[in-house]
């Protein structure tokens, strides 16, 4: 495998692409990228491969003289934190929500934030060269003299890692803000199934927990953020108030309303948009999202003198804007939601209790929130494309794309970017009507695969 970052960090099939092999040399290449920082801190998610995969990482963090911090099981916010709060970097083992044969590795800076893009190139250029240059697993020429005795450095285990997590979350507001909120919880069988629920109840909800039994292999199964008709299912069953949904790793967030209807990361932006602003703590009136967001949340939002960034996806593009602009609100349409005050990355459980206290203070329903967001219909087409440069040069297909926006008239809009975590060009069209969406993203789609041959 040649590795390489995408949107959100190393991803592949553990034991096929990220061998542990690999994974060894990838610690070294972070301990040395990094300039080898005294440790490093390191945790996981549910997968059956986590375990494995901490091993060996640890062994390349180690072999170049960087003690570890294991922190077990506990969400990738959770990990930030621990970076946060200690000033130093982290590497968080886990594929997000994808299914359970996949695994990856999120790298932190010192602080809790994902690496910039020069870091990340280090990173690879590193692993090269102790990899060598054949592209296999076997090790390549070493770039220093090996360590021995000594300065071999140590792992250990962190004390109450999750404890410190769950504290970080209830300290967000009030003692008891939530109570008199009822609540269902689906925690993806991921690395929330402990920690998000203790939180919630420690803050007065009354909370009722699904797929909160990981056994390595049910992670995302069915179930979580990406899934989101399994918590609306039992809300509805449970007559609760609202329903939360994480994915394997606990760093986004989709709501449920009292009605089972869903409330993704555009709807939660602008609840919390406007929150913040009534507080007067939504600085300089900004939100940061991506370029997936739908366009019903720059036209709910505007009209109120809140201004609407966008960037790359991808939650780090995000941060990055906001650090730069100085703004505490940012997030996507898939539920990663950042609030700088409090956190340095995307974090769901933050993010559900943040959201409850404004349901339990306001006693105002989800459904009625949401409604703020009059959404576009949105369709998106993924379609098999290896080579990407290609679309630089493809000038048939961009003037199809123009004749397509062309129509819209500015009541819709065309975006098309490749995967960073797949072989594929995504094709995202939004119109006033589904069906003229539909039509168009078929179009779209139609023309890059004849261009993909």
């Amino acid at each position: 495998m040649t590795l390489s970052f995408g949107t959100d960090g190393v991803r592949g099939v553990a034991g096929a692409d990220l061998t542990p092999e690999l994974a060894v040399a990838l610690g070294r290449a972070v301990a040395i990228a990094l300039e080898r920082p005294d440790e490093v801190l390191v945790a996981r998610d549910t997968r059956r491969s986590g375990p494995m995969l901490e091993a060996a990482l640890t062994a390349g963090l180690c072999a170049e003289g960087v003690a570890v911090t294991s922190h077990g099981v506990l969400p990738t916010p959770g990990l930030a934190h621990a970076c946060r709060d200690r000033g130093l970097p982290g590497l968080m083992i886990s594929a997000s929500h994808n299914p359970y044969p996949d695994n990856g590795v999120k790298v932190f800076a010192a602080g809790g934030r994902k690496l910039a893009d020069a870091q990340e190139a280090r990173v690879e250029a590193v692993l090269a060269q102790l990899r060598g240059t054949g592209g296999d697993d076997r090790p390549g020429p070493r770039p220093a003299a090996p360590r021995t005795g000594a300065a071999i450095a140590e792992a250990r285990r962190a004390a109450v890692p999750r404890v410190a997590y769950v504290d970080h979350l209830t300290a967000a507001v009030a003692p008891g803000a939530l109570a008199g909120i009822s609540v269902v919880v689906d925690c993806a069988h991921g690395a929330a199934y402990l920690a998000a629920p203790k939180a919630l109840r420690d803050l007065g909800a009354l909370v009722t927990v699904i797929n909160d039994a990981p056994d390595g292999t049910n992670i995302n199964d069915r179930c979580g953020s990406t899934h989101p008709a399994a918590v609306a299912g039992a809300v509805m069953r449970a007559g609760a108030d609202v329903g939360v949904a994480f994915d394997g790793d606990a760093d986004r967030m989709i709501a449920v309303d009292e009605r089972g209807g869903v409330v993704d990361g555009d709807h939660l932006l602008a609840i919390m948009a406007v929150e913040l602003a009534e507080a007067g703590r939504l600085r300089h009136d900004t939100v940061v999202t991506t370029v997936m967001a739908n366009l019903g949340l720059r036209r709910a939002l505007e009209p109120r003198g809140i201004r609407v960034i966008e960037t790359p996806v991808g939650d780090r593009h995000v941060l990055a804007a906001m650090t730069e602009g100085d703004f505490v609100l940012g997030g996507e349409q898939s539920g990663h939601l950042i609030f700088a005050e409090h956190a340095p990355t995307g974090d769901g459980p933050l993010a559900a209790v943040l959201l409850l206290e404004v349901l339990a203070r306001t006693r105002v329903p989800l459904s009625r929130l949401a409604a703020l967001v009059e959404k576009y219909p949105q369709e998106l087409r993924n379609v098999p494309f290896p080579e990407p440069a290609r679309l630089d040069g493809a000038e048939r297909f961009w003037a199809e794309v123009a004749a397509v926006e062309a129509e819209l008239d500015g009541d819709g809009r065309v975006l098309v970017r490749p995967s960073g975590t797949e072989p594929v060009v995504r094709v995202m069209v939004e119109a006033a009507r589904a069906e003229q969406a539909a039509a168009a993203a078929d179009r779209l789609a139609a023309a890059l695969s004849a261009l993909a041959g």
